[in-house]
Order: structure tokens, then C-alpha cells, then sequence
């Protein structure tokens, strides 16, 4: 009989996590408990905030359902360890879909799983490799994993890091946000030696560390990291903007294109749309991506990306 409540709990919420429901017989014998505890633990469980689903009848039982705020979760070790291994392959890469939240929910699973699933998920990690392993230079997850943990802690974070040209320094930031482009990963940051705001990319980054020292967050002149990097990017040379008008429907064409190209504005005539962008990535890869929509299309500018199209 399980007599620690804390525990029973848990083990309860764990089964009432899968997606099934469950016989208040079944529960009672998997816990050790009687049925009327099952139904004391139920109600703990309510009060926590968990939406446990009753029915009534012979063949009535427990099921947890959606609710309004998303409740802790239990996860077995297999489950742990394919969540951690699915966050870290995408978050190697800034691919569609990944952007800082996933690399948060990576940096709280790794903080807490256990050393045994941690060298189980780097041991399955180092044997697999992906067919495509993505658009964008390869990074360490670990190195993704440190900044959002300093981005949410408000902590001080130093790592070494390498310019365009090739020089190398040492840097002490007060990291402010990782913004994702769609093929990298960008860190805005205050860099506290040059006492102004820096944007640095993540696969230029080396040795990062936590120093442990909190801050209080400073206003970024733009009040968005995604518009700061923006301009930044335009300012260095990094970032072109782009007009393109597709001759289909807004809704087909952005079905077909990375959401962080920017919305698509529907043209006079209703059967075309128009985009228009800053990208910072190389013309030719500019234009297999608007190759790859399957739609006709015309490129009002830049002129090189024009002339790549062409080509």
C-alpha cells in the first residue's frame, strides 16, 4: 500500500496523463489504496489545478482533460528522454518552427533530468545523424540552452566570440533576448565593456557561462529585440529587403513560406499577393526558397536577387 501521499499523487497524475480513462477499481489496485483514497487523492489533484473528468456508471471512471492553463506534467524516463532528444535536434538548427520558447522548454527539461537520462539522451544524439540536418550553421544545444536560462534568470552571461573577420574576443553581456531568423540564431544583448546594445550570432559563440550575477533589464531602444536585429543587421550590411509579387492567393502562398518571412499583403487584384521582407540570407538561397512555393512570381527588387532569379 502506497502510504506516502506526495508520491501516490505523482504516480496518479502520471497515469492520468496518458490518454485513456481510467476505472477507479484499476487506479485503487495500481496504487495500493482504497477506492474511496482514490477519490480523496482525485480531489487534491482538482485542487491543484489539474481538470480531472468524472463519469458515472459500472464502466465509469477518471480522465484528465483540457483545462484552461496548461498543468505541471509527469513524465517517465522514455518520454523525458524523447522530448529532450526531439528539442535538441531542432534547436541545432533556427528551422521554422523553433524559435526561443522551444529552447526555454529545453533549457527547464535539461535543468532537471536526471544524470542517468541526461547521458541517454547525448549518447543517442552523438549515434544518430539526420539526412538534412537544416538551412543554417550547426550549433551546440548546450550553447542555446545557457543563453535562455540567462535570458529568464536575468543573469549576466559572458562567452567568448568571433567576428565576421575572423577576430575573436571576450565578452560580459546582460543577455536580453535569442531571436531566430528562420535559418540562425541571434542574441540581443547589452555588452557591458562597450556599454551599448549588441546583436551577436549564437554559431559564433563559444564557452558560455553563466557568471550567476543578476540584473535589472535595461529599455532597448527599440522596445522589440526582433525590430533592434532588424535594423541592425540593415546597419551592418547583413540584411537586404526584398518585394515580390506572387500570382496566387495570400493564403496558398503562405503555406508555402517560413512564417518569419513577414505577412503576405493581398494585391488590388485578389488573385495575387505581395511580399515584402528583410532577409539576411545569401541571394541565391533567397531565391531557391521563393522557387520552392510552386508558384509564379515576379521580383521587383533587389536587383541581384533579380538577377539570381533569372539565372
Amino acid at each position: 500500500m502506497t502510504t506516502d501521499t506526495p508520491a501516490r499523487l505523482l504516480t496518479l497524475l502520471s497515469l492520468l496523463q496518458t490518454p485513456r480513462e481510467w476505472p477507479g477499481g484499476e487506479l485503487a489496485e495500481r496504487l495500493g489504496v482504497s477506492r474511496r483514497t482514490v477519490r480523496r487523492d482525485i480531489d487534491r489533484l482538482r485542487e491543484l489545478g489539474y481538470p480531472v473528468q468524472a463519469t458515472m456508471g459500472a464502466d465509469g471512471g477518471y480522465r484528465l482533460v483540457a483545462g484552461k492553463a496548461l498543468p505541471p506534467l509527469v513524465l517517465d524516463d522514455e518520454e523525458a528522454v524523447a522530448i529532450a532528444v526531439g528539442l535538441r535536434a531542432g534547436a541545432g538548427h533556427a528551422v521554422e518552427g523553433v524559435d526561443e520558447a522551444s529552447v526555454r522548454a529545453l533549457a527547464k527539461l535539461e535543468q532537471v533530468l536526471p544524470s542517468r537520462l541526461r547521458h541517454r539522451v547525448a549518447t543517442l544524439q552523438a549515434a544518430t545523424t539526420p539526412l538534412t540536418s537544416g538551412d543554417g550553421p550547426s550549433i551546440a544545444p548546450e550553447t542555446l540552452t545557457v543563453m535562455a536560462s540567462t535570458v529568464a534568470g536575468r543573469e549576466r552571461l559572458r562567452f567568448a566570440y568571433r567576428a565576421g573577420d575572423g577576430t575573436e574576443s571576450r565578452r560580459l553581456t546582460e543577455p536580453y533576448r535569442l531571436v531566430s531568423t528562420g535559418r540562425r540564431w541571434y542574441l540581443v544583448a547589452y555588452d557591458l565593456d562597450r556599454e551599448d546594445w549588441r546583436t551577436f550570432r549564437v554559431d559564433r559563440v563559444s564557452e558560455p557561462f553563466a557568471t550567476g550575477a543578476r540584473f535589472a533589464p535595461r529599455e532597448l531602444p527599440t522596445g522589440s529585440a526582433a525590430e533592434y536585429l532588424r535594423r541592425s543587421m540593415q546597419r551592418h550590411g547583413d540584411a537586404y529587403d526584398i518585394e515580390v509579387v506572387f500570382h496566387a492567393p495570400p493564403e496558398t502562398v503562405a503555406a508555402r513560406l517560413p512564417q518569419w518571412l513577414g505577412p503576405l499583403e493581398p494585391a488590388d487584384d485578389g488573385s495575387s499577393c505581395v511580399l515584402r521582407a528583410t532577409v539576411s540570407d545569401a541571394v541565391e538561397w533567397t531565391a531557391v526558397r521563393l522557387a520552392m512555393t510552386g508558384v509564379d512570381f515576379r521580383v521587383r527588387k533587389p536587383a541581384q536577387l533579380v538577377e539570381s532569379v533569372r539565372g
